[in-house]
């Protein structure tokens, strides 16, 4: 019996069949205001995703809009800031 090898050429890690666009700060911020209104859902992948594009785009801190909030009170932003800042995150408001 003769046996075929089959090879599989794979691409290196560098080459992608579809170009994938990295977000930028203000759609990784309105993805965190999606994630809000939907009980936190995925909360840590879009702090991680806005996270990533502050590097990117040289930002020192992410501005959010209190109107946005869900908890628009001070304990609420409070709670919000100290959770960004242990994800590595610094986080203001605007007036």
């Amino acid at each position: 019996m003769v046996y075929q090898r089959i090879c599989v050429r794979r691409r290196s890690i560098n080459q992608r069949t579809t170009p994938v666009s990295e977000p930028t700060v203000a759609q990784a911020t309105e993805s965190i205001y999606a994630s809000l209104k939907a009980d936190n859902a995925d909360i840590d992948a879009h702090i991680a995703t806005l996270k990533a594009a502050l590097a990117r785009e040289d930002i020192k801190q992410a501005v959010f809009d209190p109107a946005k909030l869900m908890q628009n009170n001070r304990q609420g932003r409070k709670l919000m800031q100290a959770y960004f800042r242990q994800r590595g995150v610094s986080v203001s408001f605007s007036e």
